[in-house]
């Protein structure tokens, strides 16, 4: 068995499951996606809006962690769908430490366009909260 592949993919960007999306804007009432599909600009070189989702191309996810950590140390709220990489730098310098909150996603979310569930573990991170 190819243990590598139980936690790669060639694809880079994974839309959203609709109901998993619009359970958490429920919740937080976002007004902002600064990595939309098919987006025409760089979220990572603009200014975000008050109450962000981030699902980001899982090739620089790190990137985007550190982007919204600074989004949210301006009063922001910030909430991330990512690959459960625990083991990583990211993770332990700048999750743990700063994140409100950190949700494991039980099972495999089955990505929008999807046959089968993500080849990945997932967790939702959320830096700031609602008031």
């Amino acid at each position: 068995m190819n243990k590598r592949a139980c936690f790669t993919s060639t694809k880079d960007e994974w839309n959203t499951p609709k109901s998993f999306y619009e359970k958490l804007h429920k919740e937080f009432n976002f007004d902002f996606d600064p990595c939309p599909e098919n987006n025409n600009f760089d979220g990572l070189k603009i200014e975000w809006g008050k109450r962000n989702y981030v699902n980001p191309p899982y090739s620089n996810w790190q990137e985007w962690v550190k982007k919204g950590y600074e989004e949210h140390k301006k009063g922001k709220i910030v909430v991330f769908l990512l690959a459960s990489r625990t083991d990583t730098k990211a993770f332990h310098e700048i999750i743990i430490p700063y994140a409100s909150e950190i949700r494991f996603i039980k099972g495999r979310l089955k990505f929008g366009g999807s046959k089968f569930g993500a080849p990945f573990p997932s967790m939702v991170v959320i830096f700031g909260s609602v008031e």
